[in-house]
This record gives structure tokens, sequence and C-alpha cells, in this order.
């Protein structure tokens, strides 16, 4: 499966966005009211500068305390992006983000930002595709 039919198969709410000029208390609240796990930090909605995810301000928090809450997006946000193209395969992207530790993936193209994926969306395609696999072989075995 690709990256493009896993984005086909989201619900289109599209990518949330943030400036890196945002506190992190304003980032922190819009997470917990979108129910989303990492946001992207841009300047124009489609060139992704960082992504901001619930484990780095936990990090930070963990490290610093509540003091950290008046910092911007910018300041914290992992400036190291890893990101996918549409036509990347979902194994290829499951590797990419178990070998680096992270949930979240930018889908660009030609540098701008057309998706985001998580590695649940992966997961979950994954085990769409591994179903149907199944139901084929046992179609074949069966003799339908």
């Amino acid at each position: 499966m690709l990256v493009h039919q896993i984005l086909k198969a989201k619900s289109d709410d599209g990518v949330v966005t943030v400036r890196p000029d945002m506190s992190i208390d304003d980032a922190i609240k819009l997470l917990s009211e979108r129910r989303i796990g990492a946001v992207i930090v841009t300047q124009d909605d489609k060139t992704p500068l960082g992504i901001l995810s619930e484990r780095d301000v936990v990090r930070e928090m963990g490290r610093r305390g509540t003091a950290c809450l008046t910092d911007t997006v910018g300041d914290m946000m992992t400036k190291d992006l890893v990101g996918c193209s549409r036509h990347d395969t979902a194994d290829a992207v499951l590797t990419r983000m178990t070998d680096g530790r992270f949930r979240h993936m930018p889908v660009l193209e030609d540098g701008e930002m057309v998706g985001l994926i998580s590695i649940g969306d992966v997961v979950k395609a994954r085990l769409a595709e591994l179903s149907m696999e199944k139901s084929a072989l046992e179609g074949m075995i069966m003799g339908h």
C-alpha cells in the first residue's frame, strides 16, 4: 500500500498547523481540543519548519516544569523533520517511524506539505491490506 492510498482513506480534516510564534500553552490547548498528537509548524501552511508533538512538550515539562508553557512553538519544536512522499510504501514509512521513534510524518511533494500521516494510519492501512490478502488466499484455497 502506498502513502497516497492512506491519505485517501483518512477523513479529510486537513493538516493542523501552527505558527512558530504561538505559545506552547496555546499549542497544548489546540492539541487537546482537536484530540491530536502533533501539529506541523509553518509560516505559510505549505512549507513545514518543524513539528511539535505531545512528546516534545512532556519532555520539556519534565525537564523545566511549567515554566516552558510561555515558550514559543518555534523554541520547542523538532526541527529535523522526517517526511515521506505520496509514492512511499506503508512498510517503508512504518520502518522510518519505528527507527526514528516518532509517530507523525508529513507527506511532502516538491518541498510542500500535502498531508500528514500517523503511525496509527499506517498500521490501520497495513492491517486492512493483510486482511484482503488473507481473504484472497482463503478464496484461492477454497476454489472461489
